[in-house]
């Protein structure tokens, strides 16, 4: 469910019954009587919908981490907050920037409407700006011709669906101005490959590399689909130590 959709379509049916009440229904009301329910509700919950859908819109969006393509960056069960105007002031719904501010940079992570499905929301590392050429060779990437620097790092232990103990090398990584950590699994093939990304749009990849659905399977995130910028884990049910980190 598109719930910016949702949330407009319950602004603009409680602020229309509101306006037709005060416009017109409440002058045939005698004098003390009773607001049909219809109406309190709508004077009641209007001025709440409204705030809400004004800051998910245009300053703070929650999101739930539903896998683990970014491990260990995110794990699955967290909720983060996602900055809405980093990347410029978009329309509601339609998503079209009307104020430019900043855009993504190398290494930022990322929410973004899936391309394939834009009614899916994916969280992805920003790996690729417009015009440069992405190169991925024997698990490594090549911005520009230039390898991005990576430090081995131990490995990292996890407990797969199925209840399968799983072990990946783990990596220090340094994509412009962002150290993060990645996953590497070694049983997995190498899938290399380069291209070069068009203007407008965005090569993105998830940190459990090996076992990630992005932009080397389907392709560029057109700049129209861009969310916002990941920035905060503001909670997880289960790891309660992961609240208030900050997302690099």
């Amino acid at each position: 469910m598109n719930f910016a959709l949702f949330m407009l379509a319950a602004l603009l049916l409680t602020g229309l019954v509101w306006l037709v009440d005060a416009l017109w229904l409440k002058k045939s009301r005698a004098a003390g009587a009773k607001e049909p329910m219809l109406v309190e509700y709508s004077k009641s919950f209007f001025p709440v919908i409204l705030a809400v859908f004004l800051i998910r819109s245009f300053l703070v969006e929650p999101f739930k981490i539903p896998s683990g393509s970014m491990m260990p960056t995110l794990l699955v069960g967290d909720y983060i907050l996602v900055n809405k105007y980093t990347y410029g002031l978009r329309v509601p719904v339609l998503n079209d920037i009307f104020l430019e501010i900043n855009h993504p940079q190398r290494g930022e992570v990322m929410v973004f409407r899936y391309p394939k499905d834009p009614s899916l929301d994916y969280i992805k590392r920003v790996v690729g700006l417009p015009g440069d050429h992405i190169a991925y060779r024997n698990k490594q990437i090549f911005v520009n011709g230039q390898p991005v620097p990576q430090q081995e790092d131990g490995y990292y232990d996890y407990v797969a669906p199925g209840l399968n103990q799983v072990s990946l090398r783990r990596l220090q990584e340094q994509l412009g101005e962002h150290r993060h950590h990645i996953l590497i699994d070694d049983a997995t093939p190498v899938l290399d490959g380069e291209i070069t990304v068009p203007e407008g749009h965005y090569f993105v990849m998830g940190d459990n590399r090996d076992n990630s659905n992005d932009s080397r399977f389907w392709g560029f995130v057109p700049d129209r689909n861009v969310v916002g910028k990941a920035f905060m884990i503001w909670w997880n049910f289960d790891k309660l130590g992961r609240i208030g980190t900050s997302i690099n």
